[in-house]
């Protein structure tokens, strides 16, 4: 079944956004999972400026105003209706276990159809887990990159062949419109907006105060159950990798990797593969440029500097790998993270 734009033919009219924190409203469905309906006020809520004020105003509503059950053994009462979505800056739909709401039978009901419909043109609309489910079947996610939790990518792409899914990553960001995978993938979706909109400094404090990595490697690929003999002990790459990480600047082949491990370059590659969703080459390449990446926000080293202590080696090739991961150059990288968020 394709997906339907269940938005009206003339959307009503909304007054103006008043300044202040960045609303965002959470749209908590019957049998939300209860995990994820708090990653975006406990993420959102510990994001503060300068002076310690909130960047962000977290608020919850259901479709109709009413309480609603969890995906466990309580219900939940909010202060607010559809009416919140109006006001908001950004919109997440985190994940629910109701067929009806949820958007995994790919049709919405009337009163969640009705509920999106007052989100202002414009507003950021993001998804966590399964919440992906009610942007695709809501017309939303149409030739556009989405992603949902590994195990239900194959419903997915059944329910919403127009949907350009990644199945493999964390979450994808398309601008206004954001979806991560599955569960804790909500806590790296959540930090990587507040790096977006507020800087590398904020999102770190942010991780700090929760407790989590600021940057997760790889993709869901490497939480996709392994069978048994994959996963004993002694027969992983995760030494070599933590070694990795600590000789980052020098030349690392993948004989030398597979050699340290004790393994053919054929079953380390394999390995590394099955563990971390992504060859040793391309991890190596996101670990450099996670690492330029934090010497570009907290150090005064030179571009030059930075691409030899990331492993990048020159200047050229650090400028490649952020223009093509993050359609930035180095210097512009800077400018922009070191001037949010920085002391002095």
């Amino acid at each position: 079944m394709t997906s339907t734009d269940h938005r009206p033919a003339q959307p009503p009219t909304h007054p103006p956004a008043p300044a202040g924190p960045h609303r965002v409203a959470v749209l908590a469905l019957n049998r939300v999972i209860a995990f994820e309906l708090g990653i975006p006020s406990r993420i959102f809520e510990s994001a503060a400026g300068p002076q310690g004020e909130p960047l962000y105003q977290v608020a919850t509503c259901t479709v109709d105003g009413g309480p609603v059950g969890t995906s466990t053994d309580f219900r939940i009462s909010v202060q607010h209706g559809p009416e919140l979505l109006e006001q908001a800056d950004t919109v997440v739909i985190p994940a629910s276990k109701d067929p009806g709401q949820a958007g995994t039978d790919g049709r919405l009901e009337p009163q969640v159809a009705a509920a999106l419909a007052r989100v202002r043109p414009g507003t950021r609309l993001l998804s966590i887990c399964t919440g992906s489910f009610v942007l695709a079947a809501a017309g939303l996610l149409d030739g556009r990159p989405a992603t949902t939790h590994w195990r239900y990518t194959g419903q997915f792409a059944e329910l919403f062949p127009r949907v350009a899914l990644e199945p493999d990553v964390l979450f994808t960001d398309d601008g206004d419109i954001l979806t991560s995978g599955g569960v804790a993938a909500g806590v790296d979706l959540c930090l990587h907006v507040v790096r977006r909109d507020h800087g590398g400094a904020v999102a770190n404090a942010v991780a700090r105060t929760c407790i989590v990595p600021p940057w997760r490697e790889g993709g869901q690929k490497q939480y996709v159950e392994l069978p048994r003999q994959v996963a004993e002990i002694g027969t992983g790459t995760a030494a070599v990798r933590a070694w990795a990480l600590e000789h980052l600047a020098e030349p690392l082949s993948l004989r030398e990797l597979a050699d340290r491990a004790g393994m053919s370059v054929r079953t380390f590659t394999r390995r590394f593969r099955e563990e971390t969703g992504s060859s040793p080459g391309q991890w190596l390449t996101v670990q450099r440029t996670e690492r330029a990446r934090q010497l570009l926000e907290r150090t005064d080293l030179t571009i030059d500097q930075v691409a030899r202590d990331s492993g990048f080696g020159t200047a050229a090739s650090l400028r490649l790998q952020l223009r093509g991961r993050l359609a930035v150059a180095p210097s512009a990288y800077r400018r922009t993270f070191r001037a949010v968020g920085q002391p002095g």
